[in-house]
């Protein structure tokens, strides 16, 4: 597995969390105030300046291992409830899930594995629309950029292919069926999708049809040509890598720019695999009150609250709250967690403590050198 991975898996699945939330944010109705189109704004804002705060980022660029499902999934909780702003327990599955099977889509299909980046560049090109009004935070998503250019410019075609089949290896058992791919035809009814067998080839490879024959000098002696089952096409141009420039690649664009709703299905593959496969699934809800706990043993940090004793709105994922409440429901035993209570009064009790949490909650898998993995991401969030 490639331990230069997880910043491309979270910028991407990031850039998605945001282009979700922004089209629920314009549909749904927020009563009072709170519909201003500034407060739609703070929320972006909030959000996008914890995602790219510049220790956070420092952290999630060291070469590392992939956290588990369960940890990304719990980071991604914590970034979503950056503000004021509040999703329950259905609605964060279902965002989560509309997250994940996007960015696994874009990554089957980009033509060649160094695409990924561009992909990458593509969310973060939107994401700076977000927050075009907001110099400050511009800067960081700008020092992101930058940060991802000096780090995979450079790297060759096959430490990309080791990262595509690390995100590959990551996504191969999520089967979540999507009513936009659904609609679409890109995705079959048990949740896999269709791969296209025509359109552009990857950019330096040319169209398949002609074999070229040569000798032991390296000289062509032979041409035959044979007839292909797709419609191919050589791509104009290739995209730009730069801070700045056309990136031709269209996947990692925003796909809810067309007001559609959206619905997510678990397959009945998925179903069974969630019962073998738990530490994959999405922690309890109470998980993050006890991570938070975590976090001020690590670190000492104080767990931001709304201002004013604002509870915040909710924003719900489904077109009624009926919908969210049968969703809720009809979850799965088998996604149901353990509440582990914790009690800590003496420093050794704390780091004993510490130690067993880690492992019941399944934070994080741990690594050489690493016995916190997860939880220096988890902690930075708390403190910014």
């Amino acid at each position: 597995m490639s331990a230069r991975t997880l910043p491309l898996l979270f910028l991407n699945l990031g850039g998605e969390m945001l282009y979700i939330l922004d089209q629920r944010l314009r549909a749904q109705s927020i009563p009072g105030e709170k519909a201003r189109k500034g407060e739609r704004r703070t929320v972006m804002n909030d959000i996008i300046s914890t995602m790219f705060n510049g220790k956070f980022m420092e952290e999630l660029f060291k070469p590392q291992d992939l956290y588990s499902k369960k940890a990304l999934r719990t980071v991604y909780d914590r970034l979503a409830h950056a503000s004021i702003m509040r999703l329950n327990q259905a609605s964060m599955d279902k965002l989560y899930d509309l997250m994940t099977m996007a960015f696994k889509y874009q990554v089957l299909l980009c033509p060649r594995p160094r695409d990924i980046l561009l992909v990458t560049f593509n969310h973060l090109d939107a994401i700076k629309d977000f927050i075009s009004d907001s110099p400050g935070i511009l800067n960081q998503v700008d020092e992101t950029f930058r940060r991802l250019i000096e780090t995979y410019n450079p790297l060759s075609d096959g430490e990309f292919q080791l990262i595509r089949q690390t995100l590959l290896i990551f996504f191969q058992d999520m089967h979540i069926r999507v009513s936009i791919f659904l609609k679409d035809k890109v995705q079959n009814s048990n949740g896999r999708f269709v791969l296209p067998i025509s359109g552009p080839v990857p950019w330096g490879t040319e169209v398949p049809g002609l074999i070229r024959i040569f000798n032991h000098k390296g000289v062509e002696v032979k041409r035959a040509e044979f007839t292909t089952a797709g419609n191919y096409v050589t791509p104009q141009r290739e995209g730009s890598f730069e801070l700045y420039g056309d990136r031709v690649l269209k996947l990692g664009t925003n796909m809810y720019s067309v007001t559609r709703p959206v619905e997510t299905h678990m397959s009945g593959s998925s179903k069974h695999l969630a019962s073998q496969a738990k530490e994959n699934i999405a922690p309890n809800p109470l998980a993050k009150e006890e991570l938070n706990f975590l976090a001020r043993l690590l670190g000492g940090l104080d767990i931001q609250k709304p201002a004013g004793g604002d509870s915040g709105f909710r924003l719900n994922l489904f077109t009624t709250d009926e919908e969210e409440e049968h969703a809720a429901q009809t979850r799965p035993e088998e996604l149901s967690y353990k509440v582990i209570n914790i009690e800590a009064t003496q420093e050794p009790a704390r780091r004993a403590e510490l130690s067993r949490i880690l492992g019941e909650l399944d934070v994080a898998e741990p690594r050489p050198g690493s016995a916190e993995k997860g939880e220096d991401l988890l902690a930075l969030m708390d403190g910014l």
